[in-house]
Formats: structure tokens, C-alpha cells, sequence
């Protein structure tokens, strides 16, 4: 009995079930599933090195699925081992065949699409909107790299998908990186969903931008046993070898492998039912009598590597102002004016001292975000990555990461992170413990115009701020600190919060409001004036910008409230305490686009149904340059003369 027939029997088996599960949840790609039958098999029976009663375990080889559709394969693999899976009461067990078939179901941890949130720790990331697994993987060999742990991660990638970008950052990255663990596998099955693939995504092109990249191609098919196994032996060598290029395989597959009936265009996503059902199944059946199936599958699972992560130290982080005298800015510090951008950069570089799990990326602007405090710390270096201009690549490498225990803090201007708003909900939906961190935001950056201001970004995340996460609590806290002290109390407060949480700073500096004393929490809010006319809501620059607007106020005999809502969500009934003591009355302020705190204030007043009247000043058109700040907030309807206007207006008071 050969090896290739034994392979081509359990590819056959595996197959005939993902068509099984795809008819009874009454959707599905099995044929998609039939292109990667060999590949699977091969990865997951005979070369990786894992355990199915402990799939998450921390030192075996990994499998990303960037191809998360064609999941059913991999079920139908970890049904065939007794993959160890989750239960509600938080314990596992051993999946089976009945298991797979519950594929999609509401009450069931078999998803439509890789989720390990869901109960299925055999993978690390949650799949499927494509594009994303190579830095997923790269991600992972990084966090392998500073464990010093000998894993390999297989990355799985469409022929179709290779036409996202981000699969080509993640090239860049695991080059600069030196990141050979990580072994790319192209599943060329020639068929997207709706046409075949372009000329541009066909194997021979695929090997030719590969090569391109410098790596080392094998060219294989992928129904042919030996070939793969071949082929996964060299990856291993490679990544013996200092001086081997990283390697990539193309896998040359057929869509509907094993089923003629279901070659071709007009299947994707179609699962095969009732009489099609039947003869995709007797043509697997003859297919296997023809490459010589094998009677008897078993086949022995490598054994797992020994190696465990690195323990994680957390000590005592300093504070502030130690923080910049230690930097030589104490004296700017003391100056009474310091911006929230250069305040991260020392609360960054200080908890990477203080904290083993803490790494850094950014994207070519740490000398303006100021990341590169942590980059220039010799000590520091290692746990640094420099993902330059590539956003999507390096919020799903820093996802990855946080899945294998690092707490990363990824940072580039808050527009910039836009690109990127698809892989933060994927990096959400994997219960990735991520520090987001965008600078320049608002119209305060002035001078370089609206193409670098981070405006929306705020009304984005705030949504995510509003649900659930896997964990409980918000999805995603949102912080806009009004000053250096706050923002480092924040910057650090992040790292002992279990989940996504995204920083705003700021590129002016700002007044001194707080001192190393004042304590924060996420959800929380700071009461700086208290009044009994009306309530001042606002968010970073824009607390100075009431605080002046309050003064003028008061000489109109106004007694107004000042709140610093420096974090969304909030303590909604603490804010609305405070409106009800100012007759409930409201204005909020920020210097973003609209859908942020003011909404946030709307909203929870509409839930209270209560007697308030809430007004929102936002940016409400299309910012342009100008040399001040002064000039953009003016040019925005943002001064602090406006802010007297509006707040006049709502109560109802001449204007001037």
C-alpha cells in the first residue's frame, strides 16, 4: 500500500463529507473544498507537528485558512481526528462526523468560515474576508521568532484572492522580516466565484510574481501526494538554511476535484443536492477506484515541537513626568504645554520596559507618532516591527500577534487606519487583544490638509463601541485624550485591558489639564467645570477649545458645565446626571466628522426619554490647508466664538 493511495483514499473521504455538510446546511463551497482535499490531507495527517486533543497548543505548527470559505475541509479533517473543539461550559471535546454535519447552524461551533472565537481552537484567526491569512501568518511566525519557539505556519491562499494587495505586504513583510516559517501555499484552481480567474491570477502568473518577490517557487500539482509531501520537506529545509530565499508553493488543483459533474463555472457556493448530490458522490467513488484509493487511511500525525512562549513580566510603569525628564522633555513637560502624540511615545517606550508581552508597529511614521521612541531603545528593537506603508498588513500581523500572546500597540495617522477598517473587524471577530493608536487626528493638523486628518475614524469605531464582544464589555473602547497626562495614563491603561481598544492623538500641543496624580478608566469622563445652565460635552483639542468658550460665557452670566468625555462608550447615566443639573441642556463639541460623541450623547438620550436638548457641533464640510490651527477651526465653525454662538442658540439668548 502506497503512500499516494492512501492520501488519495482519505482526500476521497474527506471530500464526499464537505459535500455532505454543504447539502445539510443547504449552503457551501465543496467544491472548493475538493481543490485543497490533497493539500489537507498531507498537512494535517502526515507533515504538521499538532496534537487533535489540543489543537491551540502553543508550539504546534499552524494552518491560517486565508481561503476561509472552503472551511468545510479542514472539519471535515478534524471530524475524521477527534479535533478537540469547544462546549458552552467552556470545556472541549472530540469533534465528530455528526459535528460536521451541523455545519452553519445557529447553536453550533462548526461555522460558516474560520472563527475561533466560536469554539474551534484549531484556528488562531477568525477567516474568510480574504486577502488577510498571509499576514495573519506572518503575524505568528513574528510572535514565534521572539518566543524563540520552532514552528511552521501554512498559509492557504486563493488563486482569486491573490489579487488583493495586502497578500503582497505580507510578502514584503515576511521578507524583511526573514520570516521562512511561514510557508504560502496557492491553491490555483483556475475558478473564481463568478468568472474563471484573470490572466493576471493564473498559476504561470502567480509562480512569475512570486519570483518577483524573490522567493523560491515549487510549481506543483496538487492532487498528486508526493509532490505535495515533496514540496513540504523543502519548506523545511528552508527554514534550516540562513541563506535559502523564503519559499512559496503553487498547487495547481482542479475545482470539484473527483466529480466531473461538478467541474467548472456555476458551482461556487452551490452545494450539491438530491440527484446532484448522489452522482458527485458515485463519481468520487469511481475516482478513487482510478488513482488506486487505498482500503486501509490510517496515517500517523507528526510529533508536536517542545518549546512554549516566552512568561510574561509586567512590572511598575513610570510615570509622566519621570518618563520625560528621563527623555530630556522635562523641561517641555513643565513648560505647561505638551502634545498627546509625544506623550504615547514615552508611555509606549516605558511599558515596554515595564512589560515583556508589549511590541510595537507602525507604518513609516513613527518619527511622527512617535512609536520610534520604542524602535531607537536598543533594548526595545527586537520587539519592534516596521511594517512601512501598508496598513491592512499590519493591523492583521498585530492581530496575530496578540493571538499568540504579545500585546501589540500598532500605530499610523488615524486617517491612515481607514485602510485598514476591514482587518480591525476581522481582528475583532478573532478576540485579538489590539492597541490601535492613530495620530494627526481632527482638524487640528491644519497645515497638511484633509487627506492626512483622521475625521471619520472616530464615528467607526464608536459603532464597534457599541457591541458585544466574545469576552463581554465593549468590542472596541475609543479614547481621545485632551492632554499629555491623560493620554500616557490611557496609553498605559490599554495594556491591562483584555481587548481592542483605539487611541486618538493628537499633532499640536496642548495645554497641561491633568498631572500625574489623575487617574482614568476606560468608559470614564471628567467633570472640569461645574455649572447649572447648561452641559459642555468634548473630546480632545475641543476641551480646550470649550474651556475658552466657557470663560466668555460666564461673563455672560452663563454657568456652564465643562465634561471631558475622553472615552467612548461612557457612563451614560453619569452624563445624563449632569444634564438633567443643567436644566437639560447639551452641547457637544468635537473636531471629527459627525457619528462620534455626539451621537453617542444623542443616543443615549433618546433611550432615557427624558426632557433634554442635545446640539452637536462637528466638522460638517470638506476641511482644506490652512497655516493654523486657528484658521481650521474657524474655517470648520469650531472656535471658540462659535462655540459661544451655539451655546447661546440652544438656550435660546441673543447673539451678538
Amino acid at each position: 500500500m502506497s503512500f499516494d493511495s492512501t492520501i488519495h483514499a482519505k482526500a476521497v473521504d474527506l471530500t464526499k463529507l464537505c459535500y455532505e455538510m454543504a447539502a445539510n446546511a443547504g449552503s457551501g463551497h465543496p467544491t472548493s473544498c475538493a481543490s485543497l482535499a490533497h493539500l489537507v490531507t498531507v498537512l494535517m495527517y502526515q507533515h504538521m507537528r499538532w496534537e487533535p486533543a489540543n489543537p491551540g497548543h502553543a508550539s504546534a505548527d499552524r494552518l491560517v485558512l486565508s481561503e476561509g470559505h472552503s472551511v468545510p475541509i479542514i472539519y471535515a479533517a478534524c471530524a475524521d481526528l477527534g479535533a478537540h473543539m469547544g462546549r458552552p461550559d467552556g470545556t472541549t471535546r472530540a469533534m465528530t462526523r455528526d459535528d460536521a454535519r451541523t455545519l452553519r447552524m445557529i447553536d453550533s461551533p462548526i461555522e460558516g468560515h474560520p472563527n475561533p472565537m466560536e469554539g474551534f481552537p484549531f484556528f488562531d484567526v477568525a477567516t474568510g474576508s480574504l486577502g488577510q491569512g498571509l499576514s495573519c501568518s506572518a503575524g505568528l511566525a513574528a510572535a514565534a521568532g521572539l518566543d524563540d519557539i520552532d514552528k511552521r505556519i501554512y498559509c492557504i491562499i486563493g488563486d482569486g484572492e491573490s489579487r488583493e494587495g495586502q497578500v503582497w505586504e505580507a510578502l514584503d513583510f515576511i521578507a524583511d522580516f526573514n520570516l521562512k516559517a511561514v510557508c504560502p501555499i496557492f491553491n490555483c484552481n483556475a475558478f473564481g466565484q463568478s468568472d474563471p480567474v484573470s490572466a493576471a491570477q493564473t498559476a504561470d502568473a502567480i509562480v512569475r510574481k512570486l519570483e518577483a518577490f524573490g522567493c523560491n517557487v515549487l510549481d506543483i500539482d496538487g492532487h498528486q501526494p508526493t509532490e505535495i509531501a515533496d514540496a513540504l520537506r523543502k519548506h523545511v529545509s528552508t527554514t534550516c538554511d540562513p541563506q535559502a530565499k523564503p519559499m512559496a508553493i503553487v498547487a495547481r488543483t482542479v475545482k470539484g476535484w473527483g466529480s466531473p459533474s461538478q467541474h467548472g463555472m456555476g458551482h461556487h457556493g452551490k452545494p450539491a443536492t438530491d440527484s446532484d448530490l448522489e452522482q458527485a458522490l458515485a463519481e468520487l467513488d469511481e475516482t478513487a477506484l482510478q488513482v488506486g484509493a487505498a482500503a486501509d487511511t490510517t496515517l500517523q500525525i507528526a510529533d508536536i515541537t517542545a518549546g512554549k512562549p516566552a512568561p510574561v513580566e509586567r512590572g511598575a510603569v513610570s510615570s509622566l513626568s519621570e518618563a520625560a525628564e528621563s527623555g530630556g522633555l522635562g523641561d517641555k513637560l513643565r513648560s505647561g504645554a505638551f502634545s498627546t502624540r509625544r506623550a504615547y511615545g514615552l508611555a509606549l517606550k516605558a511599558l515596554g520596559h515595564a512589560c515583556s508581552d508589549v511590541v510595537a508597529l507602525d507604518c513609516d511614521v513613527k518619527n511622527s507618532t512617535f512609536a520610534e521612541d520604542f524602535a531607537k531603545d536598543e533594548a526595545l528593537a527586537p520587539r519592534y516591527f516596521e511594517c512601512r506603508i501598508a496598513e491592512q498588513n499590519m493591523v492583521s500581523v498585530a492581530a496575530a500577534l496578540s493571538v499568540a500572546g504579545k500585546c501589540p500597540y500598532a500605530s499610523t495617522f488615524g486617517k491612515f487606519i481607514t485602510r485598514a477598517y476591514d482587518q480591525v473587524e476581522m481582528a475583532i471577530n478573532s478576540g485579538a487583544n489590539l492597541k490601535l493608536v492613530g495620530s494627526h487626528i481632527g482638524v487640528t493638523l491644519a497645515a497638511d490638509g484633509p487627506s492626512q486628518m483622521g475625521l471619520p475614524d472616530v464615528a467607526w469605531f464608536r459603532s464597534l463601541s457599541t457591541v458585544e464582544s466574545h469576552k463581554g464589555g465593549p468590542a472596541c473602547y475609543v479614547l481621545t485624550p485632551s492632554d499629555a497626562f491623560q493620554a500616557y495614563a490611557l496609553t498605559i491603561l490599554m495594556a491591562e485591558h483584555d481587548g481592542p481598544v483605539y487611541l486618538r492623538t493628537m499633532r499640536p500641543d496642548t495645554e497641561v489639564i491633568y498631572n500625574d496624580q489623575a487617574e482614568f478608566e476606560l468608559g470614564g469622563h471628567e467633570l472640569l467645570v461645574e455649572g447649572r445652565d447648561l452641559l459642555i460635552v468634548a473630546s480632545g483639542y475641543m476641551v480646550h477649545e470649550a474651556n475658552k468658550a466657557i470663560e466668555v460665557l460666564d461673563g455672560e452670566g452663563i454657568d456652564a458645565s465643562l465634561v471631558d468625555l475622553y472615552s467612548l462608550p461612557f457612563n451614560q447615566e453619569a452624563i445624563l446626571d449632569l444634564a438633567n443639573a443643567n436644566n437639560g441642556m447639551i452641547l457637544t463639541i468635537e473636531d471629527n466628522y459627525g457619528g462620534g460623541i455626539g451621537s453617542a450623547v444623542a443616543d443615549a438620550v433618546s433611550a432615557d426619554g427624558g426632557g433634554f436638548n442635545v446640539r452637536q457641533l462637528h466638522v460638517r464640510r470638506i476641511p482644506k490647508s490652512g497655516t493654523t490651527t486657528g484658521h481650521l477651526l474657524e474655517y470648520c465653525g469650531l472656535s471658540s466664538e462659535e462655540i459661544v454662538k451655539n451655546a447661546l442658540t440652544l438656550l435660546q439668548l441673543p447673539v451678538s
